[in-house]
């Protein structure tokens, strides 16, 4: 009884003791940092534009809750071993930030995509007693707990003779469809240029790799119809969800999810990426000026976001496994459905280092089963529905 109360006793020093520090205050942050300011008694909000940070928090008046105007070197001034740096930042700050992070002793979160010179701290990240912690958004950050929950349950069949169908697919665009099917909050020139980059996957039990824009397909969720095509590399989630390595993975991609008729609005772009000039940077760039005047998310306009994870498993051809979780989110304002989805996942991480519930060293979304029940607690207690469809 006495050890009990001990930790417990411990747990709360540290909370009380360590400072939570958030750099980057954008669309896909406030409402994160508005439960972090409600809930906290030591954080302190870093954005370029002062007025931006302040009010993210305005609806509080904490003696250690501050606003402060970003210098990355002033943080790490301020920052004391033991405090959380959450970086909101493009992620190609990220790498810069983790390294001081280590030098400072802080611990790390981001929502972003783990980074390879990050993980190659992992090392002396764990030396120092620290989380580095990624990959805590809506995608990557949910799929990933969507995904390992769906892989528990498949382990839990007796048989391993299995062949196995993996999909996810995310997308956020305008909650009222516009001619261009979809809707910009920051340049579309990053946009524009991810669907160039090579994407791999499995189908039909080979790998391939394609190029996005030339690989859109038709795809159903709950009778609507969309559109989707992969991105990035999708193969090395087979490893990072636990697949058992009996099975036989015939399907396997993880992509985005665009509205139905999608493709024919953007032609005008695609032929732009395939019959590429010298000129393509500024082309894109030019482009990217264009697409913002007609198609910018108003203010208060509503946004959706839709989230689909599916696994299927058969065995002698006979399909003996069939689920799925889903969400479909709507918001505007400082509540964008992809606002309030990356940052309060972001946010329930950071409850969860302070409690010591993550194990140090760098890594991605929490795997465990009391881990993934917190975020999804912390979801529902947002309004945010999760459902699980089983066939």
């Amino acid at each position: 009884m006495y050890n009990k109360c001990s930790k417990q006793i411990n747990i709360k020093v540290n909370i009380t003791m360590k400072h939570v520090h958030w750099i980057g205050t954008g669309l896909s942050s406030l409402p994160g940092i508005r439960r972090l300011a409600q809930n906290l008694e030591n954080l302190t909000i870093w954005n370029r534009t002062l007025e931006k940070a302040e009010n993210s928090i305005n609806h509080v008046n904490k003696h250690n809750v501050n606003a402060k105007k970003f210098d990355i070197n002033h943080i790490f001034e301020e920052a004391n071993p033991g405090d959380i740096v959450i970086s909101q930042l493009p992620a190609t700050r990220h790498p810069e930030i983790a390294k001081l992070c280590l030098k400072h002793k802080c611990h790390f979160a981001s929502t972003s995509y783990l980074n390879p010179e990050i993980l190659a701290l992992d090392e002396d990240v764990k030396k120092q007693n620290l989380v580095f912690i990624n990959e805590v958004g809506l995608d990557p950050g949910i799929d990933h707990f969507f995904s390992h929950l769906l892989v528990q349950d498949l382990e839990r069949l007796t048989s391993n003779n299995l062949e196995v169908i993996y999909e996810s697919y995310c997308g956020g665009f305008p909650a009222i469809p516009n001619d261009f099917r979809y809707k910009f909050s920051w340049s579309p020139a990053g946009v524009i240029k991810a669907l160039n980059n090579d994407a791999k996957f499995i189908t039909d039990g080979e790998i391939k790799t394609v190029t996005p824009y030339k690989s859109i397909s038709s795809y159903s969720i709950n009778t609507e119809n969309f559109e989707a095509y992969p991105n990035r590399d999708s193969t090395p989630y087979i490893k990072e969800y636990n697949f058992n390595k009996n099975w036989k993975v015939i399907g396997f991609v993880r992509g985005t999810l665009r509205l139905d008729g999608w493709k024919d609005a953007w032609k005008d772009i695609f032929s732009m990426l395939e019959h590429q000039t010298e000129t393509i940077e500024n082309d894109i760039n030019k482009k990217s000026e264009e697409l913002l005047i007609d198609n910018r998310y108003q203010p208060d306009e509503e946004d959706r976001v839709v989230l689909s994870v599916k696994l299927k498993a058969f065995e002698n051809k006979n399909r003996i496994f069939n689920s799925s979780y889903f969400l479909d989110e709507k918001g505007s304002g400082e509540n964008t459905a992809m606002g309030k989805l990356v940052s309060i996942t972001l946010s329930a991480a950071i409850d969860l280092m302070l409690e010591g519930k993550i194990n140090p060293g760098v890594k991605t979304a929490p795997h465990d089963n009391e881990n993934i029940k917190y975020f999804f607690k912390v979801l529902n207690e947002n309004n945010i529905n999760i459902q699980r469809n089983n066939e």
